[in-house]
């Protein structure tokens, strides 16, 4: 459909024009990077009794059980002894045991999901609980500076870090470095990792590897293994397969709030966009259409896909796509190096939401 037919009205199928991520240059004020620290949108309404286990996977039932009581742990006064309290009040004792969980488990388990119910079911005000990706934290770093995120954090009682990626001695060294400092104010921490180039094998980063890169804070740790297949190909049918670009356009003009980009451009323009800012990039917008998907050319520009991937699936907003299938747009290279479980994680998650997808292309 062309844009000259969605100006004249009064065809049903283009009741809209469709937006662009392309036309957007978000710029992200540093406290809301900080306000924003809570569990996205898919993770709104998690808690523990939402999660199922796999009747097969006891772990993921222990999971729940250990987590529960971690939760119940950090209720009460903060650990260092912060926070409001009279002069005759007597000291509330630090908790006994370690002050961090690790989840140690392969993409799908539903690590995320226990990690937000964790954070849901910790008795402590929204604003004393931080929720946030690894990269989204470095962000918060680099926007407040390293002190500022200091005093800012140590008064939470929990800091959830999904994704925390040890690809990066500089960012792994940096972040250790500030939790650290939280631990030493009485944080509690909880995170998920992903894997270290180089890491193949079970397409997980093991916890014994987890906390030799974090040093100091391995006996701050408790790990905790989730074993388990990726829930979001457990029993559902294979991916859709991608749509003809006449298919996306109509999509794209008959749902409100819907973008329209073709995605060689799309990936142009996220490398003019940081990707703290990906959140932001797709602020309001109800389904992303994207036409002519083709394999990503180069490293760089498939991680940056990979954080947008996050972000979309995070706020659950469907993909609907011309061109190759999503399990084609990374290179058997790129699927067999070192960064080879963000791409499995991307492909997992954009296959998910192009299902999301299907009941936007009329019949």
């Amino acid at each position: 459909m062309s844009s000259s037919t969605a100006a004249h009205g009064p065809d049903p199928l283009a009741e809209v024009v469709p937006l662009s991520l392309c036309a957007r240059e978000p710029h992200v004020p540093a406290d809301r990077l900080v306000a924003e620290m809570v569990p996205p949108p898919r993770f709104d309404s998690v808690r523990f009794a939402t999660y199922i286990p796999d009747p097969n996977q006891p772990s993921q039932t222990e999971a729940v059980r250990v987590l529960s009581g971690f939760a119940e742990g950090l209720g009460g006064a903060h650990a260092s002894g912060a926070g409001k309290k009279r002069w005759f009040q007597k000291k509330a004792a630090a908790p006994t045991g370690p002050r961090g969980v690790y989840l140690d488990g392969g993409y799908g388990v539903g690590k995320t999901h226990l990690l937000a119910s964790l954070w849901h079911a910790t008795p402590a005000a929204p604003e004393q609980k931080a929720f946030g990706t690894f990269v989204e934290l470095t962000n918060l770093v680099g926007a407040l500076g390293f002190q500022q995120t200091v005093r800012t954090l140590s008064d939470h009682r929990l800091l959830c870090i999904d994704e925390f990626e040890l690809d990066d001695p500089g960012d792994t060294v940096l972040v250790s470095s500030l939790l650290s400092k939280l631990v030493e104010q009485g944080v509690a921490l909880a995170a998920t990792s992903n894997t270290l180039p180089g890491k193949l094998g079970e397409g997980r980063f093991a916890a014994t590897d987890f906390m030799r890169e974090i040093q100091g804070l391995s006996a701050h740790f408790k790990a905790l293994r989730i074993d388990g297949d990726d829930y979001r190909h457990r029993g559902l049918p294979e991916a859709p397969a991608p749509y003809s670009e006449e298919q996306v356009t109509k999509a794209a003009y008959a749902t409100e709030g819907a973008s329209l980009d073709d995605f060689p451009h799309l990936l142009a323009h996220l490398a003019k966009v940081h990707p703290s800012r990906y959140g932001a990039l797709t602020d309001r917008i109800a389904a992303v259409c994207l036409t002519d998907v083709t394999p990503v050319p180069d490293q760089s520009t498939a991680l940056r896909l990979v954080v947008l991937a996050d972000r979309l699936y995070d706020r659950e907003v469907p993909v609907l796509a011309s061109g190759v299938p999503f399990d084609r747009l990374f290179s058997e290279e790129m699927l067999n190096g070192g960064y080879r479980k963000k791409y499995f994680r991307a492909i997992s998650r954009l296959t998910a939401l192009a299902r999301d997808a299907k009941g936007l292309v009329a019949e």
